[in-house]
């Protein structure tokens, strides 16, 4: 966890100063009055934003190695020694109750999109009432829960204590990220007690059968589920 945090800070350092780099760049060039087209520009920052990804692609794929080889070492410390490998368990169980394991199992998988049968020009009523909105999004995470899911992700990011599903404007972000419609929840636990999410009169059905979205549910026996990827900090939450 060491490890990731370091590398979440570095780059988070390199955003930051990647940041104040493009926007001394744009001052210099207003200022100067250069005959650069915004096409020139475009393309710049365009690349300045490839390069820091190919950075932090290559630090994630180091903190990902990073991570197997402490797992090796530990199993390899763990063996032939009872207390260890209760202790080893334990820190296995704690990272799948984190979200920090990538687990698989059997459960459903649930999609909404917005209507796409209505033309927004020619509804006479709200043309927001025809799109999935954040709150119809943490209304069904929420059922979900309630029914037992043992883990969950919204086109592929993990739901965990701290996850945060907002709006921004007509954009939506799950852990920060931006997803955009159609929304796959996918959820791992018991089928038959997941499955009646999608009951008469529930939240499912509403905006199936009354709202006019499109929202499906189905089982599925091999589902995946990546672990979360951002860094599990507790800022308020001590321990005695």
């Amino acid at each position: 966890m060491n490890n990731k945090k370091v590398i979440s800070l570095i780059i988070g350092c390199m955003c930051v100063l990647l940041s104040y780099g493009i926007c001394a760049q744009i001052k210099t060039i207003n200022a100067i009055g250069t005959t650069t087209s915004s096409n020139e520009t475009e393309n710049g920052l365009r690349d300045s934003i490839l390069r820091l990804k190919e950075r932090y692609d290559n630090l994630y794929e180091t903190l990902e190695n990073a991570e197997k080889e402490l797992e090796t070492e530990r199993t390899n410390a763990t063996q032939n020694n009872t207390e260890l490998q209760e202790l080893e368990s334990n820190i296995t169980e704690g990272n799948k109750a984190l979200g920090l394991t990538e687990v698989t199992g059997s459960g459903v998988i649930v999609t909404l999109n917005d209507n796409q049968s209505i033309s927004q020009n020619n509804f006479l009523g709200d043309p927001n009432d025809l799109l999935v909105h954040y709150s119809d999004i943490i209304r069904v995470v929420n059922e979900l829960k309630n029914a037992g899911a043992e883990a969950i992700s919204i086109n592929g990011q993990r739901i965990v204590a701290n996850s945060v599903i907002d709006c921004d404007g007509s954009v939506i972000r799950v852990n920060g990220v931006k997803i955009g419609a159609p929304f796959e929840i996918k959820a791992i636990g018991l089928q038959e007690t997941l499955v009646m999410v999608d009951r008469y009169g529930g939240y499912l059905w509403s905006m199936r059968e009354e709202w006019l979205l499109e929202a499906e549910l189905k089982r599925a026996d091999n589902i995946t589920i990546p672990k979360y990827s951002g860094v599990i900090k507790f800022e308020y939450a001590e321990s005695e």
